[in-house]
């Protein structure tokens, strides 16, 4: 038997189940991915119905990530890249532009002016904890590729690292992507 609950069902369900009555942040953390958009709908909807601050994040990866196959050109970056060898020297401040603009957009399409933006560097899964932690976050919202097989192994998944190794309760939106 399947249940379905409604947003705001979900958010009190949570509350009660973390047993929180003073939450006052959740941390959205969002990648580039096509689903990065339901990721934070949700967790917005979700911040909105638990009455808390918002906060998007975005962890810009080591310039050379961006020049690799793997990386995925969405929001304004290309693929001009063929190697690490030939980054400009001021890469990471256009990469830092383009997060800084990619996280506006979604601020934007969320429609509230209270929600703030942070741009970090590092390793994604730590940088996320890092970052929940530092601005004392109470629930942490992301989103998790669904990767199967060699993909998962060689790429592994964020979302499972920072559940891993988090302190602080995440809320894990299934993606397919």
């Amino acid at each position: 038997m399947q249940v379905t609950l409604a947003k705001s069902q979900l958010a009190h369900a949570i509350q009660r189940m973390l047993k929180i009555q003073d939450m006052k942040k959740i941390l959205i953390a969002l990648d580039y991915n096509p689903s990065a958009q339901t990721v934070a709908e949700t967790g917005y909807t979700l911040a909105k119905d638990m009455q808390v601050q918002v906060i998007l994040l975005h962890v810009m990866e080591e310039p050379a990530y961006y020049a690799t196959y793997e990386y995925s050109p969405i929001m304004g970056f290309n693929s001009n890249f063929i190697g690490p060898e030939t980054l400009p020297p001021n890469v990471n401040e256009n990469i830092r532009g383009g997060a800084e603009a990619f996280l506006q957009k979604s601020k934007q399409h969320l429609a509230d002016d209270g929600i703030e933006t942070m741009v970090q560097e590092g390793i994604v899964a730590d940088t996320i904890v890092k970052a929940a932690l530092d601005i004392n976050a109470s629930i942490i919202v992301l989103g998790s590729h669904s990767r199967r097989g060699l993909d998962k192994i060689l790429m592994g998944s964020v979302a499972e690292k920072v559940l891993h190794s988090s302190p602080i309760p995440l809320f894990i939106i299934p993606t397919k992507g």
